[in-house]
């Protein structure tokens, strides 16, 4: 029997047939589509919430200006930065920490330290909002020695610090700097041939060594931390004083600022920068801030523009001479020839600068500034020549006791008073070797000492030296040797015993050892450092904010009692008034002083 063929279906039912795949397969299509977006949506909104804040941040670092806590003002970061939505903190591992050697005494923070949360009515504490509020904890942590003092050092690449050792013949034009970065940059050591010096802890150190001194000291510090979350500061171990000192003289600007622009390149791109702007990190420069500081990108112009650099302007930078009228530079003591290794070493010195007979009522070392008409060196020799209580030793071209540390320290040593007027700046090395052998210094203006280096020395300057007006002397309005012996003998006792204390706070200890109970001049440095970024910190908590701050009275800030408002008249402000339109101090523009200050320093090697 013939099989029929089956039926074939009609036109109209193979159309419905497609049409219902055909909306099958968009249903499907259309489901798919909605579940991507849905994964893609939460996992920006919920996964990347946190870290977006900070990668914002990052890319658009803040720029805020500086302004010392010890200063006594509000940091105008409260209203420059806003709180972030979440409590994110920038991630820790093995890559970001800091290699640095240590001692076996020497803290390493890893741990996280106990904490406790205290929410509003609405159950979210604010304060907690701020990414550094874990570094503030750790200062109610009473189990933990190092509880608010913890630093956390950046790994910079080597060309910012340790190649620069590694080429010391380039670190300076006319001394061979090689020398002086030997021994963690105190130098070679000095015999005690005359009997000047203790018999150990002394050497050569030059002026100019506090970038590697200071960053050796740092190695030691008992409370670094790998954590950046820990850190009530954050240091930068830049070698701004060395990298400057290379190029200062026949490179053009864009050779002398290379660094300082790779530097803040770095920096921005750190997620330890995000937390504050940089606000918490410091550097240390061993030279004078006017190296620093050039007002223009005219090739004649002096030095770099690091610390005119917006960036560089939210850091703190410590150097040997700072800017009254800038507020992003601290001043710090220059280094003197001792560096003890153990507490005892400084109580010996001390005892023996007590029992010293001296039988000069002042001494003066230095040479003549016959190209400066503002200069009373000039009339201070004078006074001393016509004395016969003054000891002098002239400085100038050729030998000279004058380049002799033995010569310097022994006639300080034999003098009651030691005179330190301004050199070709503010300040001098001179000053700390003079307090170092119990002589009382005589300053004749506060920015040689009294404005610059208020973390190290006491707010009444009267403790601890003699103020005459150099107007006084260029004027011929005083002797030196009658003022001086208007101080009765047991004033003077009292006013050198005033200095011998002082003096472990103005040394730097040996950076391959730790004093055990006294605070250095690193130390105390690095405190005033964590009391600045701290109070900072809380300000922006609790919402203080002062927006009548005036960056170029700077000065006065750090003269004024923590209850005083306001910045009224000063006697000191005959001293510091601002020529309209520069950055420059009383002897002249900041170019030509940092030029001076390089000419004695050729002077003093030749």
């Amino acid at each position: 029997m013939r099989r029929r063929p089956p039926a074939m279906p009609s036109l109209d039912h193979m159309e419905k047939r497609a049409g219902k795949n055909q909306q099958s397969r968009l249903c499907l299509l259309a489901s798919i589509a909605a579940f991507f977006w849905f994964l893609l949506l939460y996992f920006h909104f919920v996964v990347l919430r946190g870290s977006n804040a900070d990668d914002f941040s990052l890319f658009h670092p803040i720029s805020v200006t500086t302004k010392s806590i010890n200063r006594h003002h509000t940091d105008s970061l409260l209203t420059s930065i806003s709180r972030p939505t979440t409590t994110s903190r920038p991630a820790t591992n093995s890559h970001n920490a800091p290699k640095v050697s240590v001692n076996a005494n020497t803290h390493i923070a890893e741990a996280n330290p106990v904490t406790t949360s205290r929410p509003t009515s609405s159950g979210h504490d604010e304060s907690e909002d701020y990414p550094f509020m874990r570094a503030l904890r750790t200062r109610e942590n009473k189990n933990d020695p190092c509880g608010g003092k913890y630093i956390y050092v950046h790994d910079l690449p080597p060309r910012f610090n340790d190649d620069m050792l590694r080429e010391c013949r380039s670190l300076s034009l006319w001394t061979n700097m090689c020398k002086f970065t030997s021994n963690s940059g105190l130098g070679p050591p000095l015999e005690n041939v005359e009997g000047v010096f203790s018999n150990t802890g002394w050497y050569a150190t030059n002026q100019f060594a506090v970038d590697v001194i200071f960053g050796n000291r740092m190695k030691q510090y008992k409370c670094l931390t790998n954590d950046s979350s820990l850190a009530a500061a954050i240091f930068v171990p830049f070698y701004a004083g060395f990298d400057i000192a290379r190029y200062l003289w026949g490179y053009n600007i864009s050779t002398r600022d290379a660094a300082s622009l790779d530097l803040v390149d770095w920096l921005l791109k750190r997620p330890e920068w995000s937390i504050m702007g940089g606000k918490d990190h410091f550097l240390v420069a061993g030279r004078i801030t006017w190296d620093f500081r050039r007002l223009s990108d005219a090739e004649s112009d002096w030095g770099n523009k690091l610390l005119f650099l917006p960036a560089a302007k939210n850091m703190s930078m410590l150097v040997v001479e700072s800017s009254p009228w800038n507020a992003n530079d601290f001043a710090i003591p220059y280094p003197t020839y001792f560096h003890p290794a153990k507490d005892a070493d400084v109580f010996i010195w001390q005892d023996r600068m007590r029992k010293l007979e001296r039988k000069w009522l002042f001494c003066f070392a230095g040479a003549p500034r016959p190209g400066n008409p503002k200069s009373i060196r000039g009339q201070i020799i004078d006074q001393c020549k016509d004395s016969r209580a003054c000891k002098l030793l002239e400085c100038d071209f050729g030998e000279s006791k004058c380049h002799s540390p033995s010569s310097i320290m022994q006639m300080f040593q034999s003098s009651l008073f030691c005179l330190q007027p301004q050199g070709d700046s503010y300040t001098r090395r001179s000053a700390f070797d003079s307090m170092l052998a119990g002589c009382i210094p005589v300053f004749f203006h506060p920015g040689s000492a009294y404005t610059q280096y208020t973390w190290h020395l006491p707010k009444n300057y009267s403790k601890y030296s003699v103020f005459i007006p150099e107007d006084d002397i260029r004027k011929k309005n005083v002797s030196i040797e009658q003022r001086l012996s208007q101080i009765s003998p047991e004033q003077v006792k009292i006013m050198r015993e005033e200095v011998i204390n002082l003096i472990p706070g103005l040394i730097y200890a040996d950076p391959r050892s730790k004093l055990e109970t006294l605070n250095d001049a690193f130390d105390v440095a690095v405190q005033a450092v964590i009391d600045k970024v701290t109070k900072l910190r809380r300000d922006l908590v609790e919402g203080h904010h002062d927006d009548n701050f005036i960056e170029e009275l700077s000065w006065k800030y750090a003269l004024l009692d923590k209850w005083e408002r306001g910045v009224g008249p000063h006697e000191w402000d005959p001293f510091f008034s601002k020529p309209k339109g520069g950055n420059a101090d009383s002897n002249g523009s900041s170019s030509e002083v940092a030029k001076n200050s390089w000419k004695n320093e050729q002077r003093e090697q030749s």
